[in-house]
């Protein structure tokens, strides 16, 4: 049976160039209903009213924050999720090996090919690649959308050199065996890459039923500028056994807690404070891959 598609489009990217591309997406895709998405959590009710509507191929046009919201419209009913990447860095798709290209992104969904992948979230949110309790986090509340547009990763690390300043913040993870760990910042992978080509979680594996996890038990820019050269050399933390700053571990389910609000962002994007509880779903969300 033929899936009866729906493409819910974001255009973060305001003006002409949103206008161009939605009316390439339109040339493209002929009668396939192009859903745009107004507002923040308008992408989660369009994903809504199209699956009430009888549609059970959702195509997220946008990037990893549009994703987000799509899949978070699913409400645990089975449809089947195709990606456009339109975003800046669309860490998601990269991580699926989905072509950048509109046309070939198109025909890609065409093909149909399904994957069954891990589906993780945070308390009731859920997320498709990463998350990140701390910094990176607090750099999202910090960095307006607007400046991060215009000046892109330098915006980041304006934010993150004056973070590294302030006092850092103290949490608690506890393991589902019960072992307790201690950190100021925490980064959650279901897949590799984190932030781009960055491969900060080289073991993690889209369909191991696994969240892979690093614990920075102290913050400086030395520490950050040597794991950050180390995952541009897809080695990234490769001797964490021998560092004491980094705790790397797999796990299904974790609590994140805190005697302070600690921000946490997924995706990308920032959904809230501390405490939260990390659960992985295995092999729960269809996808569409090369």
């Amino acid at each position: 049976m033929q899936n009866k598609i729906c493409i819910i489009f974001n255009p973060a990217a305001r003006g002409e160039k949103a206008k161009n591309l939605l009316s390439k997406l339109h040339a493209l895709v002929g009668d396939v209903p192009i859903k745009v998405s107004q507002y923040p959590g308008d992408a989660e009710a369009k994903t809504e009213w199209a699956i009430e509507q009888g549609y059970d191929l959702i195509v997220a046009a946008g990037g990893d924050g549009t994703i987000n919201e799509v899949v978070n419209g699913f409400n645990g009913r089975e449809v089947i999720l195709g990606v456009i990447p339109l975003g800046t860095v669309n860490v998601f798709a990269m991580e699926l090996g989905l072509p950048r290209n509109i046309d070939q992104a198109w025909a890609t969904i065409l093909r149909g090919k399904v994957r069954m992948i891990d589906f993780p979230r945070a308390n009731d949110q859920r997320f498709v690649q990463l998350a990140g309790v701390g910094l990176d986090a607090k750099v999202l509340q910090l960095t307006h959308k607007h400046i991060r547009k215009t000046l892109g990763p330098l915006s980041y690390l304006f934010t993150v050199v004056y973070l590294l300043k302030e006092p850092q913040p103290s949490l608690e993870v506890i393991l589902e065996e019960g072992s307790r760990l201690k950190g100021s910042f925490l980064l959650v992978g279901n897949g590799r890459y984190y932030g781009g080509p960055f491969s900060v979680f080289p073991k993690a594996n889209l369909d191991d039923g696994l969240l892979d996890c690093c614990l920075f038990t102290q913050l400086n820019s030395s520490l950050l500028v040597k794991q950050w050269l180390r995952s541009c050399m897809n080695e990234a933390f490769k001797d964490y056994e021998e560092e004491q700053e980094v705790i790397r571990f797999q796990s299904r389910q974790f609590v994140v807690q805190s005697s302070e609000e600690i921000p946490v962002e997924l995706d990308g994007d920032f959904y809230g404070h501390t405490p939260v509880t990390f659960f992985c779903e295995p092999n729960k969300l269809k996808v569409i891959v090369p």
